[in-house]
């Protein structure tokens, strides 16, 4: 079971760092918070028609749980996309990056207000090695940057977005008893009913771009891989192994965007990529040994 839950979050950071790929690609194609509604809106479309026998099934469970499941399809997949792209316009994509390292942080402090549930020393350590390689990523090698990066509106943004991925981690292993498809589908309705607003917004303030041909593929790579496919397996994966050791897996996401930046947008292979990768993978490990050491009965 553990196995499984590695590949299942290593294949979804993998989706979703090549979402932002995407959404670098998607700039002048298709605007973020029309690309946002779009993501949840088709994937609400594949889900009502591929899973609606387990959604009439399911429907019971979903109308006495209709404000949990809303709520945390707003918060998890709505409000942390929207919090990032806004912070994209204010601060710099070097500190976006720092910031979504600390996401296993706040998944450890949402888990522990709400739940109670306990972080273990070796958890925290893993989680300290592992930031460090997201930093020595985020920052080129060059950790004395740091001194030089101020807090902005933007920076503060993207702590309300990292925030709302942490509580969205923490909230969803308390889901009602259903199949995945149904969970998906309910999130996906919270989604978006709370992105139509922002994208209201956008084109009132005249910056709604409608998709060309590069907008749809983007569209299409964001629909079935970080989105449909992407967070089933995350769901998945917090069902098998907690919050807390799922989050942990997040700190992949910066080193997966600096591979796909390679092989993608061409960029250079640096000895820094390989300490950070380094440093990550055993920051991970480390936390995961330690969770499953504090989860396995006494004897």
């Amino acid at each position: 079971m553990h196995k499984k839950a590695y590949l299942l979050l290593l294949a979804t950071t993998l989706f979703w760092a090549g979402n932002a790929i995407a959404g670098k690609l998607a700039v002048g194609h298709v605007s973020p918070m029309l690309l946002n509604a779009a993501r949840w809106g088709f994937m609400l479309a594949i889900l009502l028609v591929v899973g609606r026998k387990h959604l009439v099934r399911d429907w019971p469970a979903i109308r006495r749980h209709w404000w949990f499941l809303l709520f945390t399809g707003a918060v998890g997949f709505t409000g942390f996309s929207v919090a990032m792209y806004s912070a994209l316009v204010y601060t710099s994509a070097t500190n976006v990056s720092i910031e979504q390292g600390g996401i296993p942080l706040f998944v450890f402090l949402a888990s522990y207000l709400l739940f109670g549930t306990r972080t273990t020393p070796g958890q925290i350590v893993g989680f300290a090695l592992s930031f460090i390689g997201v930093v020595v990523t985020a920052t080129n090698g060059e950790v004395h940057s740091l001194l030089h990066l101020g807090m902005n509106f933007g920076d503060a943004l993207m702590l309300l977005a990292i925030v709302a991925f942490g509580l969205y981690t923490a909230i969803v292993r308390r889901k009602p008893d259903m199949h995945w498809m149904s969970l998906m589908t309910a999130l996906c309705i919270g989604a978006v009913l709370s992105a139509a607003p922002f994208v209201a917004a956008e084109a009132a303030t005249g910056a709604l771009i409608l998709p060309d041909g590069q907008g749809w593929l983007v569209i299409l790579y964001a629909v079935i891989f970080p989105s449909l496919v992407g967070q089933a397996f995350y769901v998945r994966a917090v069902e098998m192994i907690g919050a807390n050791r799922a989050g942990i897996f997040i700190n992949f996401l910066p080193v997966w965007g600096a591979l796909l930046s390679v092989v993608i947008l061409g960029e250079a292979f640096q000895t820094y990529h390989a300490i950070a990768l380094v440093m990550v993978v055993a920051g991970v490990l480390l936390a995961e040994v330690s969770g499953r050491r504090a989860e396995a009965p006494a004897v």
